[in-house]
């Protein structure tokens, strides 16, 4: 991927200083691993430096653990004495942010060797590989994202998360409601200026439905041609609703699963494939007549456990699943069926997908993505065939099948053949050992339950 010229760019940020003289700072942004955002801050009069030059940061920010600390077994810390690399500007990401009071702007960032090439590390990279197999076959990916969270308090119960008091009735919610247009109502403000500010960043967010727990909802984002920029809607997305809730003086989690005995947030992506002509290669009215369609759903069905991993990339991912929770837990597929992994809309023939139903919300969206579209392309290639679609409750028919924890999950991963011919191996490494290296702190901590149970009785 080479870098856009540097006179292309200059023209962008002149153009947007010009229009946006109240701007004082421009956040410099760029996701790591856990699809946190980092970087740093700048004043207005340092933008064209970074479009000329880029910014320096060290390759180890793509081997941070969730608490943002250095896992030294990617060899990406010490062992290359923490040196830098260099970070360039994604074109047509700089945008207001529109939460702050002091005016700043925010502009997306990737990371490059210092002699230019992409960086291996970076997720953005990551996905742009396995997208590039697609573009040598000539097609077009089309992606979109559906993203659920929570809003909660800012203040916890014992280090628990609690609903946040409606601004409306001054109530706190205690109900499921799914779909309930009242409870839109009841965070109205909040759940507008969300919509707003995703309109004012130029993220294509049509919807916000209620969801099955209280105060939990879920933007819809539309399809773009283009599942790169996809991924950074939906990372800018999430970035958005936090700032803007907090605004709002409550807080917000896409925790895959904050609530036991609730509905956890999952993030859902719609795919469908362009050809040259424009033309989705799954549009059908029998969809188990279409080979392409039944191909892609062959090869992600088969590539589903090897990406567990990526889909479900934290201890908590796994406490999200259940029937009761439309979470599927085994390699199924199903027209217009909820409760299998890989649901196929086909309400009109030019609007058939697939949809995807297993990652949770704390996914990184660039690998998740990555992980959806290597098997896609492998069944495409290798014109795999799925079983037959599942009608009825796929939970009655079928086996949990799936890993159901992280460790299983990193073990698949590092064992997939396949994954491993679209992802490279090197990142394969870096992410397992981070995602081990947090397994290990959590199993070596000690729950309030374990003393509870053991502490007077054994």
């Amino acid at each position: 991927m080479s870098v856009p010229p540097r006179a292309v760019q200059l023209n962008e940020a002149n153009a947007f200083l010009k229009e946006h003289p109240e701007v004082l700072f421009v956040d410099l942004l760029i996701a790591d691993m856990n699809g946190v955002v980092r970087g740093k801050r700048i004043e207005r009069a340092s933008l064209h430096k970074v479009y000329e030059r880029g910014i320096n940061l060290p390759a180890s920010l793509f081997a941070l653990d969730i608490n943002g600390s250095t896992v030294e077994s990617t060899g990406l810390g010490l062992d290359i004495g923490d040196a830098d690399r260099i970070c360039y500007p994604i074109p047509n990401t700089l945008c207001n942010e529109p939460w702050q009071k002091r005016p700043t702007a925010q502009l997306l960032m990737t990371m490059h060797e210092l002699e230019g090439e992409p960086f291996f590390a970076d997720p953005r990279e990551v996905l742009r590989q396995v997208v590039a197999k697609f573009d040598e076959l000539g097609l077009t990916i089309c992606a979109a994202f559906e993203l659920e969270f929570y809003l909660i308090d800012q203040a916890n119960v014992n280090g628990r998360p609690q609903p946040p008091l409606s601004p409306l009735s001054g109530k706190r919610p205690i109900s499921t409601q799914v779909y309930l247009i009242d409870d839109l109502d009841e965070y109205a403000e909040c759940l507008q200026d969300i919509l707003e500010g995703a309109k004012e960043q130029g993220i294509p967010a049509d919807a916000i439905v209620k969801e099955s727990a209280p105060a939990q909802f879920e933007v819809n984002l539309h399809h773009v041609a283009d599942p790169i920029k996809a991924c950074d809607y939906a990372l800018l997305l999430k970035r958005l609703v936090k700032n803007i809730a907090y605004d709002h003086e409550m807080d917000t989690t896409f925790m895959a699963k904050p609530y036991p005995n609730q509905a956890g947030n999952g993030l859902h992506v719609h795919i469908s494939i362009l050809d040259k002509d424009g033309n989705n290669i799954f549009a059908t009215d029998e969809p188990e007549q279409n080979d392409s369609l039944r191909h892609a759903i062959g090869g992600v069905l088969e590539t589903m456990s090897a990406s567990m991993a990526f889909l479900c990339p934290n201890v908590n991912s796994y406490r999200r699943f259940g029937a009761q929770f439309y979470v599927p837990n085994s390699p199924s597929w199903g027209i217009d069926n909820r409760t299998v992994a890989l649901r196929v809309p086909n309400d009109t023939r030019d609007a058939v997908r697939i949809e995807h139903r297993v990652a949770g919300a704390d996914a990184n969206p660039y690998l998740l993505l990555s992980a959806v579209l290597a098997g896609v392309h492998h069944g495409l290639t290798n014109k795999i065939e799925p079983p037959k679609p599942v009608e009825g409750n796929s939970y009655e028919q079928n086996e949990q099948s799936l890993p159901n924890n992280l460790r299983d999950a990193l073990r698949e991963l590092d064992d997939s053949e396949i994954m491993a011919r679209y992802i490279d191996p090197k990142y394969i490494d870096v992410f397992v050992a981070c995602k081990e290296s947090e397994l290990a702190e959590f199993e070596n901590s000690i729950s309030d339950l374990e003393y509870n149970w053991y502490l007077h009785t054994v």
